[in-house]
């Protein structure tokens, strides 16, 4: 009898040992908890808190670290204070680590949001007349974008070697002497009392009031793919792309309760963008040196 005793004994102890292991792995409700901090550019988009209470069910609680300018979230990652960042296109990421060799790559796309010509004086692209002044944002790829953006105007002709980050000396025909006038990203709306146009990111435009799926007076297509460099990007250190929380972050960025909602709430002015990740990969590589 005592020899039965232990034994049952023993057999109550193993199963209460793989039920622990059970709970360890997995198996049980109970998750364990991973904090991610994001680094943003304005942390007012309707999608972050739809995000938060995403990730937050799933045991992954996001802080968002804003930063007050485009310079500093690609260091600061780049340094290990943030984990990913979420505030730039392709274009942009690929310029800073061609600058600055750090190894930060995309994990996967987000938003397009596209560049628009708005004014204050005239309400149609073919109201600009000879020498009228236009603005546009003065860093790199977003430069490049903005000449783009003119040419498909047909305001401009550039240069067949005018690239991804070219400038204004690369604009081959100006026939109506446009003074166009490159400045910080950020002034670009506080100039239009004094220029034609300006042309004004997506997000800057929404943080001066302006509604960028309607104001524009034009703006660009977000429909092939000469537009990828242009889409937005969650960023991480190269180490951690494969990270599991990060790309859950992503997955649950991508559904459709954030696709509707952010549609809704930019009027059509930010459009969600899924691309693979070959097709990431493959335009990330392309405007890397």
């Amino acid at each position: 009898m005592k020899k039965f005793s232990l034994f049952l004994l023993a057999i109550i102890a193993a199963i209460l040992l793989a039920a622990c292991g059970n709970e360890k792995s997995g198996d049980s409700n109970t998750k364990e908890k991973v904090k991610v901090k994001i680094g943003v550019n304005g942390s007012d988009g309707v999608q972050w808190p739809i995000l938060k209470e995403k990730a937050a069910k799933e045991g992954i609680e996001i802080e968002l670290v804003e930063f007050a300018d485009y310079t500093l979230p690609n260091n600061a990652l780049a340094n290990g204070d943030i984990d990913l960042n979420a505030f730039q296109h392709m274009a942009f990421l690929a310029q800073y680590v061609n600058e600055s060799g750090n190894d930060i790559v995309p994990i996967g796309s987000t938003m397009f949001a596209p560049l628009g010509v708005y004014s204050e004086k005239i309400k149609d692209i073919s109201d600009i007349k000879k020498g009228d002044k236009i603005a546009i944002p003065d860093d790199p790829s977003n430069q490049a974008r903005a000449l783009r953006l003119l040419e498909a105007a047909k305001l401009i002709t550039l240069t067949d070697d005018f690239g991804l980050f070219g400038d204004p000396s690369k604009i081959a025909e100006n026939p109506l002497n446009l003074d166009i006038i490159p400045m910080v990203a950020q002034q670009t709306p506080r100039v239009l009392p004094d220029v034609t146009a300006a042309i004004i990111n997506n997000g800057v435009a929404g943080q001066a009031g302006f509604s960028p799926g309607e104001d524009p007076i034009f703006k660009e297509s977000g429909d092939n793919e000469s537009t990828y460099p242009y889409v937005n990007i969650i960023a991480a250190r190269a180490k951690d792309k494969d990270n599991k929380a990060f790309k859950r972050i992503l997955e649950l960025y991508q559904e459709d309760d954030i696709k509707n909602a952010v549609t809704e709430d930019t009027k059509g002015g930010s459009l969600l963008v899924v691309l693979s990740q070959e097709e990431l990969n493959k335009t990330f590589e392309k405007l890397l040196k």
